[in-house]
């Protein structure tokens, strides 16, 4: 069973964050641009909260808001769950499934070290999964 130091290696360290006072829109593009479905938002240097295309769906569009006129403060999830670099992905997938989350966000000693989404965690635990993205998986 693979560990979150294991994925984070493959897959990256890359954590993509905003301010939670920057607009929707703005996260949005950020979200687009870096092909992913959370940001980590980072207020004075700490993580504080998490925003994830789910919560635009759901906090967002469903009540009638504008991208454009909405702060991310007001939409963010601000109940986020972290793992350790030691955990094994087995307990990130039960953490998810219990908390009905897609994104965990890793601390080493109090450091914000990656981000795993429930996708790395699938390419992980399935045969030959970290290589799904090469193209000659994707033409069959």
């Amino acid at each position: 069973m693979q560990i979150v130091k294991e994925i984070l290696h493959w897959k990256g360290h890359d954590i993509w964050s905003i301010s939670p006072y920057a607009t929707m829109f703005e996260a949005l593009k950020i979200m687009d641009e870096r092909d992913v479905g959370a940001l980590v938002v980072i207020d004075g240097g700490r993580a504080v909260g998490i925003i994830t295309e789910r919560d635009y769906a759901r906090k967002l569009i469903l009540h009638g808001k504008k991208s454009h006129d909405t702060a991310v403060k007001d939409v963010m999830t601000v109940k986020f769950y972290s793992v350790k670099p030691d955990d094994t992905a087995d307990k990130c997938v039960k953490l998810m499934i219990a908390k009905d989350i897609r994104h965990l966000l890793v601390h080493d000693g109090g450091q914000l070290t990656g981000i795993l989404s429930i996708k790395d965690l699938a390419k992980t635990l399935l045969p030959g999964g970290e290589n799904w993205a090469s193209p000659s998986l994707l033409d069959t």
